[in-house]
Parts: C-alpha cells; sequence; structure tokens
C-alpha cells in the first residue's frame, strides 16, 4: 500500500516522464520541502521608500509558499513583495513559467529581477487569482514586459532569460487591506509550444 506521498511522487514522475515524450521539459525551479527553502526568500515592501505595508513569507508544512501580509496606501505606498535570493536560474530562450497557486481574488503581478540590478525595474506578467481557487498558470517569458516603478519601459526590449537571477510575487492592486497568495509549485517547461 503506497502513502499519499508516494503517489503523489508517481504521479509527478508520470507527468514529467509524458511531457517529456511530447518535446517539453519540466524542471522543477525550487524545492520547496528542502530544509533551507525558507531561506531562499526574502521580503520588499513599500517601507523602503517610506510606506508602511506589511507582508511575510513562510514555508507550510505542505511544503508551499504562503505570502501575505496588509496592503497600506498610506504615505504614498502600495506594494509588497516576496523575490527568491539571487541565483542563477537556468532559463533558456523560449521557455515558460509554470505556477500553480491559489489566491484571494486580488490581482498580484510576477517578477523577474535581472543580474544588473537597476532601481524599481523587473520585468512583469499579471496574475489574476479567484478565491480559494487552485489556478495553475503557464506564462511563456516572451509575455513578459519591462517596467521601471510598475510603468512600462519602452524599447527595453524582451528579457534576457540568461540575465535572470530571481523571480518574486508582488500586489500592488491599490486597494488596501489584507491579502494572501499560496504557491504550490514553480517550474520551467521547456519548448512549451511542442
Amino acid at each position: 500500500m503506497f502513502s499519499a506521498d508516494q503517489r503523489l511522487r508517481c504521479l509527478m514522475a508520470t507527468l514529467l516522464f509524458s511531457c517529456s515524450a511530447m518535446g517539453q521539459e519540466v524542471i522543477p525551479l525550487f524545492d520547496l520541502s528542502a530544509k533551507d527553502a525558507a531561506a531562499r526568500w526574502q521580503i520588499v515592501n513599500d517601507d523602503v521608500m517610506g510606506g508602511v505595508s506589511t507582508s511575510r513569507a513562510k514555508v507550510t508544512e505542505d511544503h508551499h509558499l504562503m505570502f501575505s501580509g496588509v496592503l497600506s496606501l498610506a504615505n504614498n505606498g502600495g506594494f509588497a513583495s516576496v523575490r527568491s535570493r539571487p541565483s542563477s536560474l537556468g532559463l533558456t530562450p523560449g521557455d515558460a513559467l509554470r505556477i500553480r497557486l491559489r489566491g484571494d481574488g486580488r490581482d498580484y503581478t510576477l517578477n523577474l529581477y535581472l543580474r544588473q540590478r537597476r532601481t524599481a525595474f523587473s520585468y512583469r506578467a499579471e496574475i489574476q487569482t479567484n478565491r480559494d481557487e487552485w489556478l495553475e498558470l503557464t506564462l511563456p517569458l516572451k509575455e513578459f514586459r519591462a517596467t521601471s516603478f510598475g510603468s512600462p519601459v519602452r524599447n527595453a526590449g524582451p528579457v534576457n532569460p540568461a540575465s535572470v537571477d530571481g523571480i518574486g510575487f508582488m500586489i500592488s492592486d491599490k486597494k488596501s487591506g489584507r491579502f494572501q497568495l499560496e504557491i504550490e509549485s514553480i517550474e520551467i517547461v521547456r519548448n512549451p509550444e511542442r
């Protein structure tokens, strides 16, 4: 008799094999079951510019990344984020990111941060959540748009996958109040269109 964990691992291995057989390769980007999983993430909120939003990130017993807090618009604030600590992510041209998450009905962004740091600069893709509903989103790198302080950056060109050394989730929907985003998995999908 297999345990629930063993059945889940078997299912995941079967899905990985099926995707590889179709010309796709699925690569877990973060191991949220690792002992140091929580240490790979950091909080960056609007307090860096005088705002008072608060947030925290933790890895739950279910090995999910839980990002939660209170968004405040006071003192010209209005954003909270969790970011992976800088490290090579191994992204290549044509890749997509597959995220499985559960939100609270609010809008978030998935941000890609570059090795060459520029103030408040990232490549972004929008994430719309439904309250308490699990979603699996596949976001091709070519669809991420360059932004600075939340505004589009013209002529920035597409993201260079080799220069991405971090990703993050941000809430900046101009609505004060509590928020919660639960991330079960973050994967690279190689050759997503095959």
